[in-house]
């Protein structure tokens, strides 16, 4: 028998215990042996709870116990977290987390750790939830050189997305609404609406396909606090959709341009068509070519049964760090997102929609499309790098104010 510590007993590890003890028959079919949940490591009392007996407030008893083999992190964040997964890999003992700021901070060295020992460290549920992303990534599609990994990895900045579009909501009340659901944090929602979280997952998303590691601090992030409903309204007749995107993709040179931002998606793609609570994300390799993964982005139930296959698959595989690996990275790997040429979409304020017009051509060229936009206009501008779209800005007249300027992503 696998006997376990679940260390942390909020939603997710609570769902772990949960389904362990719900599907045991079928979890030890799969593995090839019964899997028990020996501790719940929490500074907590949970009076009345089913596993009250299982728990224990000092890490220190399941760090010394020869019996434990898989070891379950679901404190997230940082602090203990990263000390207790890296006592855990040096005891020998395999770890599964769900915790995405941990992957995306110290993943490189937690796997090295676990290589060097033989053990496993895996994170399946880091990044969407229970919907299979890690996994593909370095199992199914091993034999593919990745080329280019982009998609809405934050279902609560994708719900208030779409409430703004469908309903016309203000991004404040979205934001409301969304903290009324529970999807957005009601003290600090800034991991989501900042982009913050989306980061960190493409950051582990691009570490896994390109092999070096990618911290959260070289990622250029923007949110959607800036997008209006004005920009909604006009992204829609423009034939465009507004998502917030995660994207890392190689360059010619070698070099991986990532970054997180709200960009104009044509409305005929698949990701423009992911709505609500769901996650969609776009693999391209040179084999396979395009894969869309979607589902849902988190959930109780849904992110334990990622964390429980993780477990499954520490009791069966004797070494997956063949595939699940990256280094650490130099500076140099990473390139600029402002060297990527892409079209802009301008909305412009501050005078006549004729003078708009005009400034806008004077500065960047043609547009490709101009269409009023209240007291102002929008445009689509021609490709161009970052460095020559900000040149641009800063040869705008003074009364020609800049009310949002988004990128236009090909997906």
């Amino acid at each position: 028998m696998i006997q376990v510590a679940i260390i942390g007993y909020g939603t997710v590890g609570s769902g772990v215990a949960e389904v362990i003890e719900r599907n045991a028959e079928g979890i030890a079919r799969k593995a090839g042996q019964p899997i028990a949940v020996k501790y719940i490591c929490d500074i907590r009392d949970f009076p009345g709870d089913p596993n009250e007996g299982k728990l224990c407030k000092d890490f220190g008893v399941v760090l010394k116990d020869p019996e434990v083999s898989v070891v379950v992190e679901s404190i997230g964040g940082l602090k203990p977290a990263y000390q207790f997964v890296k006592d855990s890999l040096l005891a020998g003992k395999s770890v599964v987390t769900s915790n995405k700021e941990l992957v995306a901070t110290h993943g490189w060295e937690l796997l090295q750790i676990a290589k060097e020992r033989g053990i496993q460290f895996l994170f399946e549920a880091s990044v969407g939830g229970g919907t299979p992303i890690i996994r593909p990534i370095y199992q199914c599609m091993a034999a593919n050189e990745f080329t280019e990994i982009a998609g809405i990895l934050n279902g609560t900045t994708n719900f208030m997305l779409t409430k703004m579009k469908r309903e016309d909501l203000s991004f404040d009340e979205a934001l409301k609404l969304a903290q009324s659901l529970g999807y957005a944090e009601t003290t600090d929602p800034s991991a989501d609406v900042d982009g913050h979280d989306a980061c960190r997952k493409i950051c582990i998303l691009g570490s896994l396909a390109f092999g070096r590691h990618i911290f959260p601090a070289q990622v250029p992030t923007e949110g959607i606090r800036a997008i209006t409903t004005a920009d909604m309204a006009a992204a829609g007749r423009l034939g465009y959709a507004i998502k917030l995107i995660g994207r890392a993709k190689r360059l010619e040179d070698g070099r991986v341009l990532a970054e997180v931002c709200p960009a104009l998606l044509p409305g005929e793609s698949q990701l423009a068509s992911v709505s609500d609570v769901y996650n969609g994300i776009l693999v391209r390799s040179d084999m396979l070519g395009d894969v869309l993964f979607y589902g849902r982005g988190a959930g109780k139930l849904p992110t334990a049964s990622a964390v429980v296959s993780d477990i499954i698959d520490c009791v069966k595989s004797e070494d997956v760090h063949r595939t699940l690996f990256w280094v650490k990275s130099e500076e140099e790997f990473l390139a600029d997102p402002a060297e990527d040429v892409l079209r802009r979409y301008l909305r412009l304020e501050g005078g006549s929609q004729e003078a708009l017009s005009k400034a806008a051509a004077a500065a960047f060229g043609a547009p490709e499309l101009v269409q009023p936009s209240g007291e102002g206009i929008v445009c689509i501008l021609p490709a161009q790098s970052g460095k020559a779209f900000a040149a641009g800005i800063a040869a705008l007249p003074d009364w020609a104010k800049v009310a949002t300027a988004l990128k236009v992503l090909p997906y």
